[in-house]
């Protein structure tokens, strides 16, 4: 029988033949099947080869994807090979010669088509986020919304870009006898590593801007979010895309993650994850183009004439909002000691309102993707608390599940004022003064986000010119988004800018051709 959401509407899993009897495929060259890869259809065409095959991975091996509330078995998805990898990057160079030839209004028709599918079955996906990573329902169905709404914009700036004409005589001692024609072509190959936490969003901010352009993709799924980012895929397979221009990837990056990252057929890589991943990746990827959003230490700062209602607000919700798993959550605050009592007392309030649970009850606050993030959370947590740190909340924790905790009187000696714990716990610094936060926040070698509150704008202002990060809040949290704005990393946090535009010049490069003339040329009335 055929599985049907929202009464009898068919599933995007059974549309898109994605998956069977819950085992999971990936998708190379427009088909998902169970077919082996040894079993190889060759269509040929004036200008393609295509290699027609996929489906279960050439060793035939699966994974099996855990829930992070309970720890049961909720996925199979296939294991892939070097082999599967490399007949994907063959795919897609194939297929991006005539990609790039599709006109613009064409392109920007499949995206939106695609984005007309995900909203369609925004219900089955936001399930498939709940089960994978924990998300509340409230923020996965906003996920795949924000989603839909990011590559139909991605489709309307895509159509606005131009060219650009230079004359050579604006330069001292030229004359005008050229015609410089400047635009902007395909990088050719893209390989797009989403997070975990994102799975849809953060896929689709790198595979629009991708295709918009011309180019086509491979994308590495997450270990977690495996099959919320598959139905992406399928999302834009069913929109009509032609094979090989969208081709994902399933498994492990401990066995084919350096493969990926060093294969001759990619042009170009934009990864979103740990900064740890990113260095090893930027290391070995060679001289192509990289677009890389990783971790952060995003601090918030509280001067002494900050509305304290509105910093406590902006900060609990920063800093535990999808159990702080995220890149622009608060990491840490810096608060000067004159307001630090009411500011701590106000923050304890607030935390102690969200609720705990599971993300099918829609809780605030929801198990954390795996038990090493779990037991790392710990740690930090451990180890603050032995050098003299306050439990505000108390930590508590069942299996993935961590109670949001607050800690005071954090110092630079401890592990939590300086690394990344991805969950929910808030460390807080007392200051001396806003100078003192500054120097903080730029010893971090990460350098994403920050926020300043103040009511004092202008002196919000001089201190935001003095903070090292990519993006600087003033009285609000940390964000990515909206998604046209421009969101990077600096230091250790990235390289390259992201959000609409910045995607789309990133997944392009600029080519000018030169025109000379036998003699100089003037327009005249």
């Amino acid at each position: 029988m055929t599985k049907t959401t929202k009464g009898t509407q068919p599933t995007l899993a059974t549309l898109s033949k994605m998956e069977k009897d819950n085992v999971f495929f990936y998708l190379l060259n427009g088909e998902w099947s169970k077919h082996c890869l040894d079993i190889i259809i060759v269509l040929l065409t004036i200008e393609l080869i295509f290699l027609v095959c996929i489906g279960t991975s050439s060793t035939g091996k699966v994974c099996k994807e855990h829930s992070p509330c309970n720890g049961t078995e909720i996925y199979t998805y296939q294991s892939c090979s070097s082999e599967d990898a490399n007949q994907a990057f063959h795919a897609a160079a194939a297929s991006q010669v005539m990609w790039a030839k599709t006109p613009l209004w064409k392109r920007a028709e499949y995206l939106k088509q695609a984005a007309i599918i995900l909203r369609s079955h925004q219900d089955e996906i936001a399930n498939s986020l709940m089960n994978e990573i924990a998300k509340n329902r409230k923020n996965a169905i906003s996920e795949v919304v924000r989603t839909a709404d990011l590559i139909e914009y991605v489709a309307e700036e895509g159509m606005r870009l131009s060219g650009k004409l230079m004359y050579p005589d604006s330069f001292p001692g030229q004359k005008r006898n050229q015609l410089c024609l400047i635009h902007r072509v395909p990088l050719g190959v893209v390989l797009c590593i989403p997070p975990f936490n994102y799975p849809v969003n953060l896929c689709a901010s790198k595979v629009a801007p991708a295709l918009m352009m011309g180019n086509s993709v491979v994308i590495k799924t997450p270990s977690h979010g495996v099959i919320s980012c598959l139905y992406l895929a399928a999302a834009f397979h069913l929109a009509g895309i032609p094979r090989g221009v969208v081709n994902v990837l399933t498994g492990k990056g401990s066995e084919i993650g350096d493969y990926l990252v060093t294969h001759p057929l990619v042009n170009a890589i934009s990864l979103t994850g740990g900064t740890h991943t990113g260095l090893s990746v930027s290391k070995k990827a060679g001289m192509i183009p990289l677009q890389m959003e990783l971790g952060g230490k995003d601090a918030a700062i509280v001067v002494c004439d900050a509305d304290l209602q509105q910093s406590i607000s902006s900060i609990a919700s920063g800093a535990f909002s999808y159990n702080g798993q995220r890149c622009t959550a608060v990491k840490i605050v810096y608060v000067v000691k004159q307001v630090a009592d009411a500011l701590v007392d106000g923050l304890k309030e607030q935390v102690e309102k969200l609720s705990v649970g599971s993300p099918q009850d829609n809780a605030d606050i929801t198990p954390v993707v795996h038990h090493s993030s779990a037991d790392y959370i710990e740690k930090l947590v451990q180890d603050a608390i032995q050098k003299g740190a306050k439990q505000v909340t108390p930590f508590k924790r069942k299996d993935n599940l961590i109670w949001p905790t607050i800690l005071d009187h954090v110092d630079k000696n401890m592990r939590v004022a300086w690394e990344e714990p991805f969950g929910p716990l808030l460390p807080i610094v007392r200051v001396d003064s806003e100078v003192q936060a500054i120097e903080m926040v730029n010893k971090s070698p990460m350098g994403l986000q920050a926020s300043i509150f103040s009511r004092n704008m202008e002196n919000a202002m001089f201190l935001a010119d003095f903070l090292k990060t990519g993006t600087i809040h003033l009285n609000g949290q940390p964000a990515r988004g909206p998604d046209h704005f421009p969101f990077q990393g600096w230091k250790d946090s990235g390289i390259g800018s992201q959000g609409v535009l910045y995607s789309l010049e990133a997944m392009s490069k600029i080519k000018s051709i030169v025109i000379h003339f036998a003699k100089e040329t003037y327009t005249c009335n």
